[in-house]
């Protein structure tokens, strides 16, 4: 349902642009999200945003260099990320869910993720 893409090799200080694309049923959800997980590790809250687009929230790691938005035209979401650190590395996951939540349980569905990998 959710479809993620936009990783890919960068050096420390680069930006990405990962973008979810997903059906409008699930574009449509409360809010969409976006996760991290780097290898050995929980899987970790990034960003989201309501559907409304009128509020959002970030992971305390993030502030000030990533952003989410969304084009309601494409049914996509994406998250920029701009001074990328090595430890940024990881699977980056979208998701939808029906509640307002940091919690990765709190999302139904999921992406299949994109691979971020930021070397030093």
């Amino acid at each position: 349902q959710l479809q993620a893409s936009g990783g890919g090799l960068v050096q420390a200080g680069a930006s990405l642009r990962l973008a979810c694309t997903t059906s409008g049923r699930t574009f449509n959800s409360y809010s969409m999200g976006w996760f991290r997980q780097a290898p050995g590790k929980e899987r970790e809250f990034v960003a989201a945003m309501l559907t409304s687009g009128r509020l959002t929230n970030y992971a305390d790691f993030v502030k000030g260099r990533f952003a989410i938005s969304r084009d309601n035209a494409k049914n996509t979401v994406y998250l920029q990320m701009n001074g990328l650190q090595p430890e940024d590395t990881g699977v980056y996951y979208c998701a939808s869910s029906e509640l307002w939540s940091v919690r990765p349980t709190r999302y139904s569905a999921w992406g299949q993720g994109t691979q971020v990998t930021v070397s030093s």
